[in-house]
């Protein structure tokens, strides 16, 4: 479900505070990293990502292979810092 203006204001509002809680490292994307990554959405629906040993084009790329692997949505991206958002199945935040 893509994400409307509105959904997405009110999601960085609330991501503002948040501190990373993903870290891609040099070794990329990874099978465990996207088992973290997927725990970590079920449980807080909304995080930042923070990808770190890449150009810009290489940063959005993997920011786009994350949500396409966690079926989660781009709310965000500022430099090194992206803010992804998946709906759980117990939803935590009202969007």
């Amino acid at each position: 479900m893509p994400l409307n203006s509105q959904q997405i204001r009110k999601l960085r509002a609330l991501a503002h505070h948040l501190k990373p809680v993903i870290m891609v490292g040099d070794k990329g994307i990874t099978e465990n990293l996207l088992k973290e990554l997927d725990r970590a959405l079920e449980t807080h629906e909304l995080l930042k990502v923070t990808i770190a040993g890449a150009d810009k084009a290489g940063r959005l790329e993997m920011t786009q292979a994350l949500c396409e692997a966690s079926q989660a949505e781009v709310v965000q991206t500022i430099g090194r810092i992206s803010i992804l958002y998946r709906k759980s199945k117990e939803p935590k935040i009202r969007v």
